[in-house]
């Protein structure tokens, strides 16, 4: 298979999986600006996972640019991603609809690890198979970033038990830091 295949696949379970999160947006049966208000939970848990599925695919295709070839053990790390990308909408749903309760947002921040898990395994299985001064290798670098999303996951996840909110703030936390673009592909397809 191709990494172009590869990645509209990847393309189109991910847009799969932002479908089916707005889905769970149950229109109100009420005309009312109130109406509106028990729906507050579950559209801030939509708005926060639409950030997180967009960031992996920001990444995910800016990953790609500098690949050269992939091979059966990146297909199934990119399935591992995707799986964990695809239990986004469960979690979700579960977070908005228990107006983020101790265990969904414990499971939620599981699946966020889960994910952060799959795309550095990715990431690792891309480079095992390519040179070490490759442009895959250069653009990656040490990746701080990715590795300190797993930590405050990691933080975050029993932080749950204790303070909800805390723990969501954390994920808040690690999305906001993905927001800043990184530039480390871009800059080295550039040079």
């Amino acid at each position: 298979m191709s990494r172009g295949r590869m990645e509209a696949f990847s393309d189109g379970v991910i847009a799969i999986i932002i479908t089916i999160m707005v889905l769970e947006l149950r229109v109100p049966h009420d005309a009312s600006w109130r109406s509106l208000i028990p729906l507050a939970p579950v559209f801030l848990s939509y708005v926060l996972s639409f950030v997180f599925v967009g960031i992996y695919w920001s990444n995910h295709h800016h990953l790609l640019q500098v690949v050269e070839r992939v091979n059966g053990g990146v297909l199934w790390a990119n399935l591992h991603l995707l799986f964990w990308l695809s239990l986004t909408p469960f979690v979700t749903a579960w977070m908005g609809e228990n107006k983020f309760a101790a265990v969904p947002v414990s499971l939620y921040g599981i699946v966020l690890l889960g994910a952060a898990i799959a795309y550095f395994i990715l990431a690792r299985s891309l480079l095992a198979i390519h040179e070490p001064d490759s442009l895959l290798a250069t653009a990656l670098g040490a990746d701080f970033k990715g590795k300190i999303s797993m930590v405050i996951y990691l933080l975050a996840i029993p932080l749950a038990f204790v303070r909800s909110w805390l723990a969501c703030s954390l994920y808040i936390l690690v999305a906001v830091m993905w927001l800043v673009p990184d530039r480390r592909i871009e800059k080295t397809m550039v040079d």
